[in-house]
């Protein structure tokens, strides 16, 4: 946990030699607290504070990198338990697991759709980061099954063992890729962990027990191996999983408890498909940063994605778009021109209904700092004046032979003064955005 302005400063040795550029060492106490200057500062400070510093500078939930270069997947790095408190940083790993046991087709179809499950919303490319290819069998049935997948995908990977003969092979096989060690059986996690740290590998650290855990990582982390990811095992329910993950979470953040200040995996054990996403969902909400389930249907995949994408949102920045004017098709100078704030789901909603209309459209986005319509008009973000501002900065005029513009209609209002700030006609939209296709074939109609 960070340290106090006053808990930094007992650590200074209190000399006020203003060597640091500072006055007192109680003002440079308070700077180091905010993060606003490096301890390197300080000339007389003794290796003893330095690594007490240092440490507590440290993020209580350490960053893991899996995988390299664009597939790269980051967690960790979290500094609180509510998003409100300030944000969440490294969004949770989605992952699917492929058996062994399947068939060479079952896998590369299975890898194929998994290579699919890419989706666009509000602006933003949702992906799957993972993928867990699980030994249940023989050693060379799991090799072959490893060898399938990592040459049909550039996907991170995870490498889910039972034995240890079948785990040097697979790192001596995708080590380059910078896989996730996940071995799965007890008696021989030691001597995984070791084959991890000796390839310079992530590596799962698993336990029945809280307790248990605290003491591996421990080991492990004295034994050189830091990049680690808690694994939680045995058989468990949902809701005593998520205590574990809660706890987890409390202990590193709230305790300064450094043996359990690393990311979580959990997989999903439901085998009904619907079942499977509630119970991802519920892991991504409540603490995991990865989860690895078997379902790979893009309904599941775009369920779990979506719901990350709105966890992982910063709640201090909206997701906004560029505000400009925006052509929808093979717009002409008579195209109609409607407006809309820069918040992407509105503008994104907007768009895919004009597409859906098949009437080339301008939209305008006016700069309302990601707010929705009705949010930006009752904070004055979305008014006749800020609308007329932005016709005439992007000069909308030149644009299009017409002065018609459209607004939604829930801020129909306005209309009268936009029209008289504007000079141009106000015609008022449909209120929900599903209602623009029939209006836009109307008013061409007209």
């Amino acid at each position: 946990m960070a340290l106090s302005g006053l808990d930094i400063y007992k650590l200074l040795p209190k000399t006020n030699c203003k060597e640091c550029g500072f006055a007192t060492c109680l003002a440079f106490a308070m700077q180091l607290a905010k993060k606003a200057v490096s301890i390197d500062k300080c000339p007389y400070l003794s290796e003893e504070a330095r690594r007490t510093l240092e440490a507590s500078a440290q993020p209580p939930i350490k960053l893991v990198s899996i995988g390299t270069s664009e597939n790269k997947l980051q967690i960790g790095n979290e500094m609180v338990m509510f998003r409100h408190e300030e944000k969440f940083y490294n969004p949770c790993g989605v992952g699917f697991i492929i058996e062994d046991r399947l068939s060479s087709r079952e896998i590369k179809d299975r890898v194929e759709k998994i290579s699919r499950l890419k989706f666009e919303r509000v602006g933003q490319q949702l992906n799957i980061n993972l993928i867990a290819v699980k030994q249940a069998g023989a050693k060379d049935k799991f090799i072959d099954a490893l060898k399938l997948v990592s040459a049909n995908t550039g996907i991170a990977l995870v490498l889910m063992t039972k034995d240890i003969q079948a785990l040097k092979e697979a790192i001596a096989l995708v080590k380059s890729t910078r896989p996730l060690v996940y071995h799965i059986d007890p008696s021989s996690l030691l001597e995984a962990a070791k084959l991890a740290q000796e390839n310079g590998l992530p590596f799962v650290a698993s336990s029945d027990n809280l307790e248990k855990l605290s003491v591996l990582t421990k080991e492990l982390s004295s034994a050189g191996l830091n990049e680690l990811v808690l694994g939680i095992s045995g058989k468990k329910g949902i809701s005593e999983k998520i205590w574990e993950l809660t706890q987890i979470r409390r202990l590193a953040l709230k305790k300064s408890d450094r043996s359990l200040g690393y990311p979580v995996i959990t997989v999903v054990e439901s085998n009904d498909p619907y079942e499977e996403v509630i119970e991802a969902a519920t892991y991504i909400s409540k603490y995991s940063g990865i989860v690895l389930l078997k379902g790979i249907e893009s309904w599941q995949a775009l369920s779990i994605l979506t719901l990350r994408q709105n966890i992982y949102t910063d709640p201090q920045k909206p997701l906004q778009i560029e505000p400009k004017v925006y052509s929808v098709g093979q717009t002409t100078e008579g195209s109609p021109v409607l407006v809309t704030t820069n918040f992407s789901l509105s503008y994104y909603t907007v768009l895919g209904e004009v597409e859906a209309s098949k009437i080339p459209s301008y939209i305008i986005s006016v700069d309302t700092e990601g707010m929705s319509v009705l949010t930006a008009w009752a904070a004055e973000k979305f008014t006749p004046g800020s609308i007329s501002q932005t016709l005439n900065k992007f000069g909308v005029d030149k644009i299009v032979s017409h002065k018609k513009l459209v607004i939604p209609g829930y801020v129909a209002v306005m209309s009268g003064d936009l029209e008289e700030q504007s000079g141009w006609q106000i015609i008022v939209g449909p209120k929900e955005a599903a209602g623009i296709p029939s209006f836009l074939k109307n008013l061409q109609a007209a």
